[in-house]
């Protein structure tokens, strides 16, 4: 269903106004989806984002291994309170990196499943991870009633994977069940996959990689800086799925989609007038 005027809240603003660029897709939605990366906010803060923004967030991931500093009682009573607004939730993937090298990779699933999370990331961004492996933490998820979301890249930009190897790995992820495949960005938006050092996109290389998916649908960019997110939904429209967005930014990533900031504006405007 797409969203029109009257679907946000918008204080009374959508009786006068419409959105310069249409076609938005509201929850609950399989694209468009935006992931928020959570580095450790607290029940009040959480509960802020979530009355001013849940239905303008799809996921939040609780960063790298921050889920293991939170006392169980307040990580479960968080999980409720994300989910209660029809967000979906999930641990970082380097953590479930640590369980797999140590070997406890189905006492993590559990121990996810049991905390209330609703989705895992599996990922090899730092380690090395047998295919067989990854494979078998992925159905091992779905079987104890977990989404998955798996991750393609690696964080240091001195262990870069070929392209080819990357379009494989999503292929086969999605084959074995993954809901969607995230391409590593990290936190930053610098140095990693379809980034450069400065954070700037490299366009050869997102070009070649958007040629050889299927379903674009299935991939969620990293995009965790303002002009990547403006420049990815120009490229591939409102309902491109963008992940590491920054809480503070919700809103001002939404105001992109539906243009409803100057660069957006300026493409609708453009696309008018030709």
């Amino acid at each position: 269903m797409l969203r029109d005027k009257g679907d946000y809240g918008g204080g009374g603003w959508q009786e006068i106004l419409e959105f310069p660029l249409q076609g938005r897709l509201q929850k609950p939605r399989r694209q468009g989806l935006t992931m928020v990366i959570d580095k450790g906010m607290g029940l009040a803060q959480v509960q802020d984002l979530l009355l001013v923004a849940a239905p303008y967030i799809d996921f939040i991931k609780l960063g790298f291994g921050t889920s293991v500093f939170y006392p169980a009682d307040l990580l479960r009573e968080k999980i409720g309170l994300v989910r209660s607004y029809g967000v979906d939730i999930f641990p970082g993937g380097t953590f479930l990196e640590v369980a797999v090298l140590q070997g406890k990779l189905e006492l993590y699933l559990k121990t996810a499943r049991e905390m209330g999370y609703t989705f895992v990331e599996v990922s090899d961004g730092t380690i090395t991870m047998e295919p067989e492996v990854r494979r078998r933490a992925i159905h091992r998820a779905l079987e104890l009633g977990m989404g998955v979301i798996c991750e393609v890249g690696k964080k240091d930009p001195g262990d870069r994977v070929e392209e080819t190897a990357i379009l494989e790995q999503i292929r086969r992820d999605l084959e074995d069940g993954a809901y969607k495949v995230i391409v590593e960005g990290r936190e930053s938006g610098k140095g990693v996959v379809i980034y450069d050092d400065a954070g700037a996109i490299k366009w050869e290389e997102l070009e070649a990689m958007a040629a050889g998916i299927e379903r674009l649908e299935d991939i969620i960019w990293e995009a965790p800086l303002k002009q990547q997110q403006q420049e990815l939904i120009l490229r591939f429209g409102p309902n491109v799925n963008l992940g590491n967005v920054h809480p503070q930014d919700v809103l001002a990533l939404e105001a992109l989609r539906v243009g409803l900031r100057g660069d957006t504006l300026r493409a609708a405007l453009r696309a008018a007038i030709s």
